[in-house]
């Protein structure tokens, strides 16, 4: 099918070369026109304005098995853009849009912002999809976990491209408008605890010395545990690489852990619904503690962060 993109960072442009490595055809546009001028080279139109975007969409979407048009004309844009930034991006874009044209936010937008846009987007005549995009940039690149909001009728509708973009049974349809949203914002506030349990557990065994004198080879235990365990996961596997590349010290790896605001959405939105989640606001109040309050329990998290997010989490010099 074809498409319009806005969006190429470190998400985006991996998504759109998995995009065009399916056989779809997108319009492709960023902000700064490098990025547009190198996903150009891999086969994207390239647009250097919005307008141009919907210069090169006219003629609708089409499915990859064919040329027929299948849409009467409904265009589709996607959005891979800061959530802080999502309506700006909006009012540039809905003077260009004609009814039943599908918008769909595929960043990490606060699900009642995703439930305020569908509506407002609705009224206008036009359709909107939230969408969670797990997996981090490798993800965007090679198959990504993708929760969608919106109308049954369009997921169905646009299912082809969600199935090409990722993983094998890596995509669902999880309700109206804000449900994808909402379901990618819990999502992280598990991924908090989880990755804070991690860091935890690493920086107890770190501390074995204490009682055998002498310390254990903390990458053996990664690949241990990574092998038929109960906690056998990506994560520990991101740890064992994060030992590779940084030593059992972590060198260079800050022990002051930053946090992006879904673990605290996840922690507000669980108050509003009376739902304790004492393990997810543990591990977000640690990372708010952690300014100026390093540790090695820290630095596995920030370590986790960087290997599948690709977070700068550098020590400061």
């Amino acid at each position: 099918m074809k498409l319009g993109y806005i969006g190429l960072g470190k998400m985006g442009y991996g998504m759109v070369e998995k995009m065009l490595e399916k056989g779809h055809q997108v319009v492709a546009f960023n902000r700064s026109p490098e990025k547009v001028d190198s996903i150009k080279e891999k086969g994207a139109i390239p647009a250097y304005t919005i307008s141009e975007i919907f210069e090169n969409l006219e003629g609708g979407f089409f499915e990859n098995t064919g040329s027929a048009e299948t849409s009467g004309g409904r265009k589709v844009i996607w959005l891979m853009v800061p959530w802080q930034t999502v309506d700006e991006v909006l009012d540039q874009v809905i003077p260009f849009l004609k009814a039943g044209d599908i918008v769909i936010d595929g960043g990490n937008s606060p699900f009642e912002k995703s439930i305020e846009r569908g509506k407002k987007l609705a009224d206008l005549g036009f359709d909107f999809m939230d969408i969670g995009t797990s997996g981090g940039p490798g993800g965007a690149r090679n198959g990504a976990c993708l929760m969608i909001g919106g109308k049954a009728e369009t997921f169905t509708e646009l299912e082809n491209l969600f199935k090409d973009i990722s993983v094998e049974n890596g995509y669902g349809y999880m309700g109206p408008a804000g449900a994808g949203h909402f379901v990618k914002m819990v999502h992280n506030g598990i991924e908090y605890g989880m990755m804070q349990a991690i860091g935890e557990g690493f920086e107890v065994l770190k501390s074995a010395d204490k009682l055998f004198g002498q310390s254990l080879d903390l990458k053996k235990v990664t690949g241990i545990y990574n092998h038929g365990s109960v906690i056998e996961s990506r994560l520990i596997g991101w740890l064992d690489k994060a030992y590779s590349q940084n030593g059992l010290e972590l060198d260079g790896i800050s022990g002051e852990v930053k946090h992006s605001g879904e673990g605290l959405w996840t922690v507000e939105t669980a108050q509003k619904l009376g739902v304790p989640v004492e393990n997810i606001k543990q591990s977000l109040d640690f990372r708010v503690a952690s300014t100026g309050n390093p540790s090695y329990t820290g630095k596995v998290v920030s370590a986790l962060r960087n290997q599948f997010g690709g977070h700068d989490v550098k020590e400061s010099a």
